[in-house]
């Protein structure tokens, strides 16, 4: 599955964007769809994931300031960010994965199949 993210940009501290992941094919074989980051010289970090038609599952750093949301009629998944910190400067990924992770896994990038290319997010201080 291609998976397609956009909505990237620069922004100012307190600021908000909302990204996009959109499937060439339906998401309703993805059960487990997330978003992670990675900012330069850094590992890759786990932001959200959300499972079909489960609660979302955050990291402490995205709690309260982030929301994930999936339509499975656009194929698609969303990130809200509000709040923006120079901390969440970084290039995001959305992932997916066929496989309904237990919460506990859902933060290893090792567990996602099917990755998007990265949109770069700057905040600026």
């Amino acid at each position: 599955v291609q998976l397609q993210a956009s909505g990237g940009g620069l922004v100012q501290a307190g600021g908000s964007l909302r990204l996009s992941c959109v499937a060439a094919e339906s998401t309703n074989i993805l059960s487990s769809m997330a978003w992670f980051r990675q900012a330069p010289g850094k590992e890759r970090e786990f932001v959200a994931a959300i499972r079909r038609g489960q609660s979302p599952y955050y990291s402490y750093s995205a709690k309260g300031r982030f929301t994930i949301s999936r339509d499975n009629t656009k194929n698609a998944v969303y990130l809200q960010m509000n709040s923006l910190e120079s901390e969440d400067t970084a290039d995001y990924y959305c992932a997916g994965s066929r496989r309904n992770w237990i919460l506990s896994a859902l933060n290893d990038p090792q567990k996602y199949e099917f990755w998007g290319q990265g949109t770069q997010v700057t905040v600026s201080s």
